[in-house]
């Protein structure tokens, strides 16, 4: 991510439980995009990045988890920045632009109550530089887990992932992500699972497009075995029905470019990163995960911005940057990584 110049990133992490933030920091700013495709999202300052909406331009981005609690750690950025004479010029005072995403992780660790506070957040932003960033039990990434299609006890760790492109005529597009998927983590370059839902034994790997396949995942046939972990909602139409819990899910993220883009534009390549999901997750963008992606651009690359491109590109540094919180995740107490089953693919 911090390959895109002006872009630092810092995490705090809770280890007590664990939990933790990450601080995506535009100081000079960046304008900004954001696109939700997940059915049970936690979003804050989402709908002024709205193309129609005034203000222009963002001072950083918050991810977090701890579910709405963690929400609060964008309230640690703000002050921070605040402190620092940074934020939108009202007259009488800058009031610092911080939208912000979290994800659900309170069942990992036994701890719900801790959580990310606003002086998490403080110091995820006291924290935060442009060298190389941390992956995967860090900041937001770390109670992240996946593949829950089965339930939480058949889940592997998820974590943080960063990547970045650099094409030979000076364009930066990055990606940095929470992956806390209720999906498997793919390899999309081999098509291989990476991480996810573990068989029974809890030794392999059971492959959630199978368990898709046979009809097991979300509702259940009558009379069928139930999941794992279930919950139960009412539907207006269809009235009850049982599925997987909702409220353990959701990947997060951030893509960013030095190319200069208008709040339309940026809207549109974080749309098309979530082809990264796509690529990356199985199934992504279920009702049970928020899945939401920011877009920034910097604007330090003059010129007319390919948006075609950026969007292309996009989605190839999320889907690896997404492999990537699979792959450098390490397991806790239940959850076992990707390095504790199988090989990690070179990428």
């Amino acid at each position: 991510m911090t390959a895109v110049g002006g872009i630092k990133v810092g995490h705090f992490t809770l280890t007590e439980r664990p939990t933790g933030c990450t601080a995506i920091l535009t100081e000079a700013g960046a304008t900004a995009g954001v696109d939700v495709r997940g059915g049970a999202p936690g979003t804050r300052e989402t709908d002024l990045l709205q193309p129609l909406n005034t203000v222009q331009q963002v001072h950083a981005i918050v991810l977090s988890g701890g579910s709405a609690f963690g929400l609060d750690a964008a309230t640690g950025v703000v002050r921070y920045l605040e402190e620092k004479g940074v934020g939108y010029d009202v007259g009488i005072a800058k009031v610092p632009i911080v939208p912000a995403a979290v994800l659900f992780d309170l069942a990992v660790g036994g701890k719900p109550s801790v959580r990310p506070t606003a002086d998490c957040g403080y110091r995820a932003a006291q924290a935060a530089a442009g060298g190389p960033v941390a992956e995967g039990n860090v900041g937001a990434g770390a109670g992240a887990t996946v593949g829950k299609t089965a339930g939480q006890g058949r889940a592997m760790k998820g974590g943080i992932g960063t990547a970045s492109i650099t094409t030979a005529d000076g364009l930066v597009v990055a990606a940095l992500v929470a992956v806390n998927a209720a999906g498997d983590i793919i390899d999309p370059a081999t098509g291989r699972v990476v991480a996810g839902v573990r068989t029974a034994d809890g030794k392999g790997l059971a492959d959630a497009r199978s368990i898709v396949r046979a009809g097991e995942f979300g509702e259940r046939r009558p009379g069928a075995p139930a999941p794992v972990s279930t919950w139960r909602y009412e539907n207006p139409i269809t009235q009850w029905r049982e599925s997987p819990r909702p409220v353990e899910n959701t990947t997060i993220g951030v893509v960013a470019t030095n190319a200069v883009l208008t709040k339309a534009q940026a809207q549109k390549v974080a749309q098309m990163a979530h082809d990264g999901f796509a690529r990356a997750i199985s199934p992504a963008h279920t009702p049970s995960d928020g899945d939401t992606i920011f877009a920034l651009s910097t604007g330090t690359r003059p010129g007319e911005a390919n948006v075609a491109l950026i969007g292309a590109l996009a989605a190839e540094v999320m889907a690896d940057a997404i492999l990537r919180a699979a792959t450098q995740a390490t397991g806790l107490p239940g959850y076992p990584a990707a390095r504790d089953l199988i090989a990690a693919p070179s990428r």
